[in-house]
């Protein structure tokens, strides 16, 4: 190899590279130049001199680069063929260019500082300790020339701990052979860096003049221009330093961090101010004093409590806020803040335990600076401290402590401040605005982490009125009295409502908004905690009395007002009489209008503002609430309200059919309180006589048992001139609703009382099932059942609506009433609800957005019956003559045409709720005639519908439809995921048992796609099936519907519901029916589909770690049966055929012993890896090779820096870069 081959080819090379990022080349010669530079990094023998050459000092820092990465590249892919004398050659050279070949530690680009070190660590990665005993001592010999050296020796140190430990990139033994070198040595480390970082901050101090120096100086230190460069360089090593120490103090053991009387942490807290090395020190501290580990360990941890350390943090937090806002200061002060909140939790831990801790003398100058965070302007520090606040009040010691108790007060009073919701980043009305703006994007971010602030601060408010019930009842009078006095200020962004009234954003509505959530706090605690006797009745009633007689005209104040009334109501429970008073307050507030006129009107009036609306859906919830929590305090005034409710009714356009029935419910729920079947039954006859008048008349009849009539009869046929006032059948379509709002609130409501007892008493006993269950009545039984048929009819009619003969009947104006929602595809897709209008803007809402809203309410609601019906009429309704015949050719009439919108909450409110509350005895007369052809179907429909996606997956890699997040096609796919989870999600509540699946039937099933999963599942061993999964898996077609469903949808790309189905549901089915005979290619398929599952979800390591084992399960349970089995198992890509062959014979062989579980599972593991899917970003990325070293000797070792491992040959075979 001549110098000119190398000159030539570095000439090339820089042309090259010059090409590559010269941004006027054309994109052809740029793929030539990279595709030349590539070929010479994989091919090129002589990649070593042309490295060096292009990274000596007189290249272009672009050039040099490029050098080094060809030199990183040699030490990555090459080195385990590389002649020992080239790779000493190529070390002995990269340390001679961290030793001379680099600029100073100001002027060289921090691009080649970084490749640089990465070169060195993955060199040691290959080598040390073994065959580099010395690296250690050759690092220290470099850092000894010059700052430059030394801030390159701390990134290859930190760089070191980061791969071996923090991101664990290199194989198993290397990385427990470093980390225990590392772990031996690390006195030495830890002394060199401590050294470093006070060496040279010290001189960096002398430099610039010490902030105590500072103090005293009028004019700042005059210091020699040529020094101002030295100081920097001191500084730049300083922050390496601090740096490289924050990789460190995560994981080394805690006695480096705490020796010499925790002279780390000294020298941490006196840098929290120096300006430059602040947020540095921050750091470190924070990782510091978050350590977990043995409490002993962390007992010295308490010298942060000390007068230095306390002294240096709140100076530091003091100056830092005093210089305003300034993007470096304010993450220093979140640094802080997080310091002191980590301090607290140590402080939870170790006090009160066996540690034998004391109170820290300077507890309250603590709790004194952590209130100062939580009263900051911005919005974020004050949230950052809420946590450690609940930590400190739930705490069995600190709660009792005096200085704790006395900080309840501040804590509360601060509290007041910070549930008012200013601090909108566009806004500029508080000092909170300023800083959103660092914080968060948009209006809307800052709305969503204001509301989790808000329920987090409530949550740590009760905690502080558990020990001090009495102070936060007092503030909330006082600022509700104050509130109930204060003008009306509507600021300068009026209501849309009307002239004065207030906007969301208003300052008065703000205040009430704060006020009403910290009285609703407070109060509810105080009934909690405190005894009967002790309860303030007196000064509650008085504020009772107060808000009952306050009159606004303002909807979003006095949607306040009504918080503060059901807040206060407990007090009602000690003086009945005020109940009059309440209820008036509450029936003037359903019938609330802006407008005064429009009730007297009978056109279409001006539709209600959204806050109006709110005012009133509030007055209904708190008589239904009131009535639900307090029956046996309103029973004595039910004629009363009774009377309230039936003078409502009898105007039909009063309220809104939603309005009618919540008052209705209201009047069930006390009517239970009866305890008398015949008078209770006698009641809900009258309360439904208008409801079965006009439900059950001929042309209602007529109307819900023909598509056609129905279209017309709700207007769905016409075309409409004026979409916006113009709607004739509105009142048809309302009539509709009232009918089917009330008979939900009638079956969701009613009950026979609780006390078997009282139910024997009042005639609601019927005696008791086969198994044992006692049968009651419903008194609302045979009200509800005369309605039923024609309820069956008009869910078989909203379904036969989708069949394409019917929707093309649909008028111009609502060819697409059967649409989705604007409200649910945003919900679907995740995106964000606009903010600020929401409650301002009248709804005016087209003909076709009330059609769409009718059509949507009346499918969820008729289902919602259904759902209800069992648990409510129990035997009475199970045992309906045919009523599988009636609910299939009904609410499953019609299937191939509803959409997945739709059929999603048929399957969660009807059949999940029915199966559920299901007694066994009527499983073989109704749930499996009724799930076996729905689950057939379904199978059907899922497959279909994941081979589309699957095909449009492949032919459009490219399409532009991602670009796009509204796109139809991406709605679909996530409604056919989210119905995915939906069938598996019924399949595995029908048929296993809920030992083992508790958390789940439960979880959201609109779960986020990214939820996080965890890592290590293994199904619990007792997820057996239930009584009804037996009955189900009894039935040939059944079985096989629901196994090929939960098999097959272990390769659809829907993570969560791959995950769920494989820890909860394949298991118990296939074990079901692994004592009869299964088919070969049965047992074939089952497990291919989960090593598919493996390919197509292997990326996800909470799935991987399930269907390893689920196909680790299959293997090892079948495979003594099924020799074909082993045949898939051959088909795997570079599967090891003789490793397979070990792994039967074992399995095959009962005399071996057996090995430990968890080894024959990672057998097994490596034997399918090679269908185990990879992150598209691993797939194509070349492979890595570090091969182990000669083992260190499990003796306790000298130091090995010096010590030298002898081979047989007598050469020191491990010394291969000799120092």
């Amino acid at each position: 190899m001549s110098a000119e081959q190398v000159s030539g080819l570095c000439e090339q090379l820089v042309k090259a590279v010059t090409v590559i990022m010269d941004p006027t080349s054309t994109q052809r010669y740029r793929l030539e130049a990279l595709k030349f530079c590539e070929e010479f990094k994989e091919k090129c023998p002589i990649c070593v001199p042309c490295g060096l050459k292009l990274a000596e000092k007189t290249q272009t820092a672009i050039v040099r680069h490029f050098g080094l990465q060809i030199l990183e590249h040699v030490v990555k892919y090459r080195w385990n063929n590389m002649p020992r004398l080239e790779k000493v050659y190529l070390k002995n050279n990269v340390m001679g260019l961290i030793s001379s070949g680099t600029q100073s530690i100001l002027e060289e680009e921090s691009h080649i500082k970084d490749v640089l070190s990465r070169i060195v660590v993955e060199m040691i990665k290959r080598e040390w300790p073994q065959h580099w005993p010395d690296m250690l001592k050759e690092l220290d010999t470099l850092s000894k020339q010059g700052e430059t050296q030394t801030e390159l020796v701390m990134f290859i140190l930190l760089r070191l701990a980061e791969d071996v430990v923090t991101f664990q990139t290199l194989p198993t033994q290397r990385r427990r052979d470093i980390q225990q070198t590392l772990t031996q040595n690390m006195e030495k480390i830890f002394s060199f860096l401590l050294t470093a970082l006070q060496q040279n901050v010290s001189k960096y101090r002398s430099m610039v003049g010490a902030p105590q120096e500072q103090e005293v100086l009028t004019t700042p230190q005059k210091t020699d221009l040529a020094q101002e460069p030295k100081a920097q360089a001191n500084c730049r090593v300083g922050i390496a330093a601090l740096n490289t120490l924050a990789g460190y103090i995560d994981w080394v053991a805690l006695s480096h961090i705490t020796a010499d009387n925790c002279k780390l942490l000294e020298m941490l807290c006196l840098l929290l101010n120096e300006p430059e090395l602040q947020v540095g020190a921050a750091e470190c501290l924070l990782i510091a004093v978050s350590r977990k580990g043995k409490l002993e360990d962390r007992k010295p941890l308490m010298v942060l409590f000390g007068d230095v350390a306390m002294h240096c943090i709140l100076s530091a937090a003091q100056t830092a806020d005093g210089e305003g806002l300034v993007e470096k200061h304010y993450v220093f002060l979140k640094r802080l803040c997080q310091v002191l909140c980590a301090l607290g939790s140590q402080l939870c831990a170790l006090l009160g335990s066996d540690c034998d801790v004391e109170m820290p003398a300077n507890f309250g100058k603590y709790l004194e600076s952590f209130l100062a965070f939580t009263t900051h302007p911005s919005q974020f520090l004050r949230s950052s401290t809420q946590i450690t606040w609940g930590a400190l009040f739930r705490h069995e010691v600190l709660s009792r402590d005096p200085l704790l108790l006395a900080v309840i007060p501040k804590y509360l009073r601060a509290s007041m401040t910070n549930l008012v919701k200013v601090g909108f980043p566009s806004k500029a009305d508080s000092p909170s605005c300023e800083y959103s703006r660092f914080d968060f994007d948009s209006d809307e971010d800052f709305n969503a982490f204001f509301n989790s602030f808000r329920a987090q601060q409530g949550e740590v408010m009760r905690m502080a009125c558990r020990l001090d019930p009495l102070t936060g009842f007092q503030m909330a009078g006082e600022w509700l009295k104050y509130q109930l006095t204060a003008p009306v200020d509507p600021g300068p962004m009026n209501s849309k409502t009307g002239e004065g009234l207030c906007s969301i954003f208003s300052p008065s509505f703000v205040q009430w908004d704060a006020m009403t959530f910290f009285s609703e706090s407070v109060i509810s605690q105080m009934f909690r905690t405190m005894d009967k006797d002790e309860i303030p009745v007196n000064d509650g009633i008085d504020l009772l009395q107060l808000v009952l007689n306050f009159e606004t005209k303002d909807p979003l104040i006095l949607s306040c007002v009504l918080t503060n009334v059901s807040a206060l109501f407990p007090f009602v429970t000690y003086r009945p009489e005020y109940l009059p008073q309440v209820l008036s307050k509450l029936f003037a507030s359903v019938t609330f209008e802006v407008v005064e006129e429009s009730k007297f009107v009978l056109s279409i009036q001006a539709p209600r503002t959204r806050a109006v609306k709110n005012v009133r859906r509030h007055a209904c919830s708190s008589i239904i609430k009131m009535c639900r929590d307090y029956p046996q305090l309103v029973l004595p005034n039910f004629e009363m309200l009774y009377n309230h409710v039936k003078q409502l009714l009898s105007n039909e356009l009063l309220l809104t059919q939603m309005e009618k029935c919540a008052l209705m419910e209201a009047l069930v729920l006390i009517s239970n309180q009866f305890k008398d079947y015949e008078r209770q039954k006698a009641f809900l006859e009258e309360l439904m006589a208008p409801v079965a008048g006009l439900w059950l008349s001929p042309e209602m009849q007529r109307v819900l048992s023909d598509p056609e009539a129905f279209i017309s009869y709700v207007g769905a046929d016409n075309k409409i001139a004026d979409p916006v006032l113009e709607d004739p059948s509105g009142l048809n379509r309302s009539r509709i609703s009232f009918c089917v709002y009330t008979i939900l609130g009638v079956v969701k409501r009613a009950r026979w009382p609780a006390a078997t007892e009282e139910a024997k008493a009042g005639g609601f006993f019927l005696g008791y099932l086969p198994s044992g269950t006692p049968m009651f009545r419903n008194p609302c039984t045979e009200q509800v059942l005369k309605l039923f048929d024609n309820l069956l009819a008009l869910i078989r009619t909203h379904n036969n609506l989708y069949m394409p003969e019917m929707v093309a009947r649909l008028g111009d104006t609502f060819a697409k009433a059967l649409d989705m929602l604007e409200v649910e595809k945003n919900a679907i897709l995740g995106l964000p609800q606009p903010l600020l209008e929401l409650y301002d803007s009248p709804v005016y809402k087209t003909v076709l957005e009330r059609m769409q809203g009718f059509f949507c309410t009346l499918y969820d609601n008729c289902f919602h019956i259904l759902g209800n019906a069992g648990p409510s009429m129990q035997q009475d309704f199970y045992t309906v003559e045919g009523l599988a015949t009636q609910l299939l050719s009904s609410a499953f009439n019609n299937l191939n045409n509803i959409p997945d919108y739709r059929l999603r909450p048929m399957l969660r409110v009807f059949v999940k709720p029915l199966v559920l509350s299901c007694p066994s005895e009527y499983y073989e007369t109704l749930v499996c005639p009724m799930l076996g052809p729905l689950f057939t179907y379904l199978q059907m429909r899922l497959s279909q519908k994941w081979q589309v996606i699957n095909q449009r997956s492949m032919l459009c890699e490219d399409d532009a439809a991602d670009d796009n997040p509204e796109s139809q096609e991406m709605l679909e796919e996530q409604l056919v995921r989210l119905l995915t989870r939906e069938v598996m999600d019924l399949a595995t509540v029908c048929c296993v048992s809920k030992k083992g699946v508790e958390q789940n039937t439960t979880a959201a099933v609109d779960g986020d796609d990214d939820e996080a999963m965890a890592t290590e599942v293994t199904p619990p061993a007792n997820a057996e099936l239930t009584e009804l999964g037996k009955c189900l898996m009894k039935q040939e077609d059944v079985c096989t519907a629901v196994l090929i469903t939960a098999y097959t949808s272990l390769s659809w790309k829907d993570t969560l519901s791959c995950q769920r189905t494989t820890t909860q549901l394949c298991w118990p089915l296939l074990k079901q029916v692994l004592p009869g005979n299964l088919l070969p290619d049965a047992v074939s398929w089952f497990f291919t589909s989960v090593l598919k599952g493996l390919q197509v979800h292997g990326q996800h390591d909470g799935c991987m770690a399930a269907l390893v084992h689920l196909a680790f399960q299959i293997y090892e349970a079948l495979r003594p049966r099924y020799t074909e089995l082993k045949a898939v198992m051959e088909q795997i890509p570079d599967i090891q055929l003789e490793s397979l062959e070990q792994f039967d014979s074992k399995l095959l062989n009962p005399t071996l012993q057996k090995v430990a579980d968890k080894r024959r599972k990672d057998h097994f593991k490596r034997l399918i890896s090679g269908c185990i899917g990879k992150p598209i970003g691993e797939q194509f990325r070349k492979e890595v090779h570090i091969r182990n070293l000669p083992s260190l000797f499990k003796k306790v070792k000298p130091s090995l820096e010096t010590d030298v491992l002898e081979n047989e040959d007598g050469e020191g075979f491990n010394v291969l870069f000799e120092p």
